[in-house]
């Protein structure tokens, strides 16, 4: 489950769920809401969690953060390429 929030966009806030497993899908990485990202734009990324440490990571992108309760982490990305590329938790 991950939450996000597009403060550009009128303040756009929605969840994303994992899907159940499906054999025409990768397993454990699809979801219900997918994240769209703008393309050759700088993108900011806050990260907290409510409960535990969790790790929000995107492999392809090179892009790995922690979550940390009470505490907010940041990292920015430039998407210079399109495509499709998969979020997962990794802590």
């Amino acid at each position: 489950y991950w939450s996000y929030e597009y403060n550009d966009f009128n303040n756009l806030e929605f969840d994303s769920f994992m899907v159940k497993n499906n054999l025409n899908e990768f397993r454990l990485l699809d979801v219900d809401n997918r994240l769209i990202l703008p393309f050759n734009n700088q993108i900011r990324f806050l990260v907290n969690s409510l409960d535990v440490i969790h790790s929000f990571a995107m492999p392809s992108l090179g892009v790995k953060v922690d979550a940390v309760p009470g505490r907010i982490n940041q990292i920015s990305i430039l998407m210079n390429r399109p495509g499709l590329f998969y979020g997962q938790c990794s802590e």
